[in-house]
């Protein structure tokens, strides 16, 4: 069985051998490829889950940084990313606060850090917190602003995505669908394979906005967590995942997925009583099985048992060191890296 894999820990600092080049974006005209496996990536949170009724402060950052401060401390954590886990791809959120007053200034240093680095930037819309975490876009007034805002500042960049709206799961799965056809109308400058449409509910399958025509040429995104179900066997967690993604795996990245990285869990080795093991072990399998890309969520959000990197270094040169090794070597699994070392 797949989940018996071991992988070598040294897969996970490959990225010495990931050239800039080699990221780049294709043609912006291109329809996606048919596979997904180029996206390999991780979110970098606020350490309150990204839902904020206010400017949106990343782990490591200081909404009080300059745009050169903002983009130092940047550049060393992206670094840092690439260095330990062989990372190509972060997603960042975005809300109202964030981008439409002057924090936008400084906030695009994370932006440009990752992009000037080679890596490919997903920027994701986040509703707020208390009452308005409900699925909804918080305030249409100023959502649409801060993607004029937005689209306008990075539209000409093919290393930056746009994905309208993080877990939609206040819609049906027309009205969903009804939405992100908006966004690309509004947007139809911006080439279809820069634009990832969440999956309906909470990210949490993406057949229905794949069977829409009016959202072809675009990436999906697709959530999965372990605390979601608690399966006996890995087969079940398998089928789950796969159930989710129907037949549109080669437009599917899977931009969320977690399992605890500093509770001592062992991913290499078969844990069968273990629902958060057999689960992490699935989705890597699937994910290499079926080419798909994914972004481990996070790579970094402070004070979270699932983020994979923690903070080091001072304030001002931050660096990070890796939480829980046999997760980094799933993730590089997931990726196409790695060999079977035993079953």
């Amino acid at each position: 069985m797949a989940r018996t894999r071991r992988i070598s820990s040294a897969v996970a600092v490959a990225a010495a051998a990931l050239g800039v080049a080699a990221l780049s974006a294709g043609p912006a005209t291109a329809a996606p490829r048919a596979d997904t496996t180029q996206f390999k990536g991780v979110n970098w949170a606020d350490p309150r889950d990204n839902f904020a009724d206010d400017e949106l402060q990343l782990s490591g950052l200081l909404t009080t940084d300059s745009y050169r401060e903002t983009y130092s401390k940047a550049k060393r954590i992206i670094s840092a990313f690439r260095a330990n886990l062989g990372a190509n791809t972060v997603r960042l959120p975005i809300n109202p606060y964030t981008v439409n007053g002057s924090y936008w200034d400084s906030y695009q240093g994370v932006i440009d850090a990752a992009s000037d680095q080679g890596f490919k930037v997903i920027v994701s819309y986040w509703e707020g917190t208390g009452e308005r975490k409900d699925g909804l876009i918080d305030d249409t007034t100023t959502y649409w602003p801060m993607w004029n805002r937005v689209v306008d500042t990075y539209k000409d960049n093919p290393r930056v995505y746009f994905e309208p709206m993080n877990e939609p799961h206040g819609y049906t799965e027309t009205e969903w669908a009804d939405l992100a056809a908006k966004w690309l109308d509004t947007y139809s400058s911006v080439p279809r394979d820069r634009v990832f449409v969440s999956g309906a509910g909470y990210n949490d399958h993406v057949t229905s906005v794949c069977a829409d025509p009016r959202l072809a040429g675009t990436y999906l995104s697709l959530h999965h967590y372990g605390f979601w179900k608690s399966y006996a066997t890995y087969d079940q967690w398998v089928a789950d995942l796969k159930e989710r993604i129907g037949d549109c795996a080669g437009r599917t990245v899977a931009d969320e997925f977690g399992s605890p990285m500093t509770t001592g869990l062992d991913y290499n080795v078969p844990t069968p009583d273990d629902n958060f093991v057999n689960y992490l072990q699935a989705v890597t399998d699937t994910f290499r099985e079926l080419k798909m890309g994914s972004v481990y969520w996070p790579g970094l959000r402070s004070d979270d048992t699932y983020s994979l990197q923690t903070l080091t270094g001072t304030e001002d040169r931050p660096w990070l060191a890796t939480t829980n090794q046999s997760g980094a070597d799933r993730l590089a699994w997931a990726w196409g890296r790695g060999e079977a070392v035993g079953d």
